[in-house]
């Protein structure tokens, strides 16, 4: 038996992948992190595998993934479970404005979508288990063109870490969130690359990319028309190359943490293939700000 951590497991295309991983793998113990319900509950209901245990964590607090962390170090220290082999950083939000902050003074987008990925990673470091495999969700909306956004994503714009990490007060339109969006898949790719070079060897890390997922949540902070849209009209587009559905989205993400090997660590998966990012994910002098910012933000004693 194997443990493989995972966020963003309750509803769209990680809620396909929980299923799809506790269906296929009965060797593996999943652990899903939740800010409170039934989710554990709900998962072993939907698929009839015992295997997975839910994790308290809000992703938007450094504080309480400090905690989570501990908790799940301990009992894989202790043997309750088995050893940690994988992580799935699947959570993901976008807001309609930069304007807002965590208890901690962090952007949320930033908060939830790159640096608590970084802190899980870094607070488990000791404890991954080679072959082990980490996977942090990407989005075509990295590259910032007609071609990946389709019009409805601004195009990244890189700043200074601490910047990317503090609230902007005057960026209180939809444009703004959905850059800060935008903004963060950018820097997920660059801290894979980061990581890559850092972690042990026999531990892999990729970014997967769903491409355009309609209808998963991502929205539910935009307004009525733009939610009804998602639901409706744009979910057409799953007929088309433009987009996938949760379903097959979540199948390609299962597949991508438990799968066979991908390709070399650092790679981008872009739905079922190893591709390249876009040319401006490859800034070697960028990735090095990021994880110097990231270890400043929120130093990481190991546990």
């Amino acid at each position: 038996m194997e443990t493989l951590l995972m966020t963003g497991a309750s509803r769209g295309l990680g809620r396909i992948a929980a299923e799809k991983i506790l269906r296929e793998r009965p060797d593996i113990h999943l652990v899903v992190t939740a800010r409170a319900g039934t989710l554990a509950d709900d998962l072993t209901r939907s698929t009839g595998n015992p295997n997975v245990t839910a994790l308290t964590c809000d992703l938007a607090s450094g504080r309480s993934v400090r905690a989570a962390a501990e908790v799940l170090a301990g009992r894989l220290d202790s043997g309750a479970l088995p050893p940690l082999h994988g992580f799935i950083g699947n959570a993901g939000l976008q807001l309609t404005s930069r304007a807002r902050a965590t208890e901690a003074g962090i952007e949320p987008t930033f908060a939830v979508n790159v640096l608590a990925n970084h802190l899980l990673v870094r607070l488990l470091w000791s404890r991954f288990t080679a072959p082990g495999r980490i996977v942090l969700v990407g989005s075509d909306t990295h590259f910032g063109d007609l071609r990946h956004n389709l019009g409805m994503v601004p195009a990244p714009r890189w700043e200074p870490v601490a910047d990317l990490a503090r609230p902007r007060p005057d960026a209180r339109t939809a444009t703004d969130g959905r850059r800060a969006y935008s903004t963060s898949k950018l820097t997920i790719v660059y801290l894979v690359h980061a990581l890559a070079r850092r972690l042990p060897d026999g531990i892999d890390v990729y970014t997967f990319n769903p491409g355009y997922v309609p209808g998963t949540g991502l929205v539910r902070d935009a307004g009525p028309a733009v939610r009804f849209l998602s639901r409706t009209l744009l979910r057409a587009l799953t007929a088309t190359p433009l987009a996938l559905s949760a379903a097959a989205a979540g199948a390609l993400l299962a597949e991508a943490a438990v799968g066979p090997r991908p390709g070399e660590s650092g790679a981008y998966i872009d739905r079922h293939r190893v591709t390249a990012s876009a040319p401006a994910s490859y800034d070697h002098d960028r990735e090095e700000e990021l994880w110097r910012g990231l270890c400043a933000l929120d130093p990481v004693e190991m546990l």
